[in-house]
């Protein structure tokens, strides 16, 4: 068994409402006050419903309250800028590297799903669970494409440990840490920031591809995940960056502009499970991918940057990032009608070869 890593331990406190605050870095230049914010407290149970769609086998989280998030603040009231006076922003903080606070708006928050309602045509349960804000810098004109490799690496080691402390809830089912990035995404603060979902169940794409997975073990006897991650390697049509520990690939079916699927080379279930060398290595091909990203038609690229992550008792499930843009030209954006939303029936313009080619010179 490869040695593990050790995790960063952060500097741990409270925000005004009672919301958990870390904060990584080196620990004697970590510096967290007191915020002095007059926020209304939290409620004490969940603060959304999950319902289950029984034609789908969705379950849908309904979360009213985020309909009062910050929206499009301007720069000197921006909510992720560090405040050490603790009068503005939800990081009464200096000298760290990376922070890590729970949503002020959270789509799940508390530790029990108790059930709303047992009909099988309206089930639905409390929305527990955890939602957590990563700042990945306190630079607000930054970018992850622009973190250092040494900062990179925090991050992962930040997402890395924060999985493993969502992972040891009984009510977590899975941990989702991603990064939207670009207003054309969504996304209604610029300064750098992803976010960490803890489901208190297992999301439909995640049980799609377990179910797959076991299906072609049973039918083949490999597991799938290497067997695409070889068969990607053998073409070598698609394939980005290969190294010792990790592989980037435009997959053989993607359905996104600039899709990229990230890998590392072993077989891990989630960032926890890394050995340092391994860490290292994904940080800095991640990096690579965002950067060509930015260098593909020479301005910021809006993308969704998703890690898929299992429980280590989940055989089937090997860690990977999947990146999408939906930017599909220089100046056009890929908008999802009726094919894609209404089926989910995804239809692509590009080849994934000629993206994988556009992105491969990117990377020069």
């Amino acid at each position: 068994m490869p040695t593990l890593r050790d995790l960063p331990e952060p500097v741990r406190g409270r925000l005004a409402d009672g919301r958990e605050i870390l904060l990584f870095g080196d620990s004697h230049e970590c510096v967290l006050g007191t915020d002095r914010r007059d926020l209304p407290q939290r409620p004490d149970g969940p603060v959304s419903v999950v319902r289950y769609d029984p034609a789908t086998g969705d379950q849908v989280i309904i979360a009213p309250s985020r309909q009062e998030r910050t929206y499009h603040p301007p720069r000197q009231m921006c909510p992720l800028c560090p405040d050490p006076e603790g009068l503005s922003s939800e990081i009464p903080g200096d000298g760290y590297r990376v922070a890590v606070f729970e949503n002020r708006f959270p789509s799940l928050t508390g530790q029990t799903s108790a059930l709303v309602n047992d009909d099988p045509l309206r089930s639905e349960v409390a929305g527990a669970g955890r939602c957590e804000v990563v700042c990945f810098t306190s630079d607000h004109d930054g970018s992850f494409a622009a973190l250092s490799d040494d900062d990179a690496r925090l991050v992962l080691d930040v997402w890395a440990h924060r999985t493993t402390e969502l992972f040891a809830r009984d009510d977590v089912a899975e941990v989702h840490c991603f990064e939207n990035r670009g207003a054309e995404i969504g996304v209604t603060l610029p300064h750098p920031h992803g976010q960490i979902y803890a489901y208190p169940f297992r999301t439909r794409r995640t049980d799609t591809m377990l179910r797959r997975a076991t299906e072609h073990r049973e039918i083949h006897g490999v597991e799938l995940s290497r067997a695409i991650l070889d068969r990607e390697v053998h073409d070598d049509e698609r394939v980005l960056v290969r190294t010792e520990h990790t592989t980037a690939f435009v997959p053989f079916a993607a359905r996104w502009p600039a899709e990229v699927h990230v890998y590392p080379n072993r077989h891990v279930c989630h960032l926890g499970e890394l050995t340092d060398a391994e860490t290292d290595d994904l940080a800095a091909v991640y990096l690579s991918v965002l950067r060509a990203y930015d260098a593909l038609y020479g301005s910021p690229l809006p993308y969704v940057a998703s890690w898929h992550q299992y429980r280590s008792e989940a055989p089937e499930g090997r860690l990977h990032a999947e990146m999408f843009s939906i930017r599909r030209t220089a100046d056009k954006l890929k908008y999802l009608a009726g094919s894609e939303s209404a089926r989910d029936a995804f239809i692509t313009d590009r080849t994934p070869e000629s993206v994988a080619a556009d992105l491969r010179a990117a990377m020069r």
